[in-house]
């Protein structure tokens, strides 16, 4: 959870201002007087618990920070965090997507992208990063970018570092989670491949009509041959434990044929 001192007033305003909103658009858009937003705002009025959670929806702050509203206006949190072993039927249904997922690898990671649960394709992709990237807690991004890591098997590196650098800039402007501008500081700190820019690794652009001009693919070199993945990402709908708010799904599907080809002798293998 995320604690703090701050006013609620000062909090909300932080994200109404990060949302880029103006006080008689949310005031609007929430029901709610622009006088009495700016009253909540300056701490002149305060906050029922009902329109703590009505001007977070409407800001789309996530669960763990409505948290912090919640405690800054002086009621107890409004959603709970459970571990992800606690989740009952959520973690039930992470589990079977991820086994349905084979042969294509995939991964359940938290909002920092940290490893929750993996099925057995992730899982031989990941097992040849060493302990001390692993430590004390396996960061999928980490372990793609570290020059210890997975970076040199990806051939298209400087493309691949780019896109996850702009990933995680999103996560931090949607979030302002703690610790993704960390993270972001050191993936953005880690040697940059040829052929990188200065600002965030981006090659050239590809003719239109190649499968890079379509999505961004990561072209992985294995002891059994090249890999071109692209993936999608699964979110839970409606969610109110913090935890699950926070989690989500990644999974990495062929690219070509010769890779769907090759996915599924490693599945069959069980290498």
């Amino acid at each position: 959870m995320t604690a703090t001192t701050e006013p609620f007033g000062e909090l909300l305003r932080r994200w109404r201002t990060h949302r880029r909103r103006t006080q008689m658009d949310v005031a609007l858009a929430a029901d709610v007087s622009t006088r009495h937003l700016s009253c909540l705002e300056t701490g002149r009025s305060a906050p029922s618990p009902e329109m703590v959670e009505r001007l977070c929806e409407e800001l789309e702050v996530p669960l763990r920070e409505r948290n912090a509203l919640h405690l800054a206006a002086g009621f107890a949190p409004a959603h709970a965090e459970r571990p992800f072993t606690d989740l009952g039927a959520a973690a039930d249904a992470v589990r079977s997507v991820l086994d349905g997922q084979v042969p294509n690898p995939a991964v359940a990671v938290n909002v920092h992208w940290d490893l929750l649960a993996a099925n057995p394709m992730m899982a031989a992709f990941l097992a040849d990063v060493p302990p001390d990237v692993a430590e004390p807690r396996l960061n999928m991004l980490r372990a793609t970018l570290h020059p210890r890591g997975l970076a040199p098997r990806i051939r298209n590196l400087a493309q691949w570092r780019a896109h996850v650098l702009r990933r995680v800039r999103r996560q931090l402007d949607r979030t302002a989670a703690p610790g993704l501008a960390d993270l972001l500081a050191e993936l953005s700190a880690y040697p940059a491949p040829a052929g990188a820019s200065a600002a965030d690794g981006a090659p050239e652009a590809t003719a239109p009509g190649h499968l890079d001009d379509i999505a961004v693919p990561m072209r992985v070199a294995t002891d059994h041959g090249d890999l071109a993945l692209l993936y999608t990402t699964t979110v839970f709908g409606a969610a109110r434990d913090v935890t699950l708010d926070e989690i989500a799904v990644e999974t990495f599907y062929p690219a070509d044929p010769a890779t769907a080809k090759l996915l599924r002798a490693l599945a069959g293998s069980g290498d």
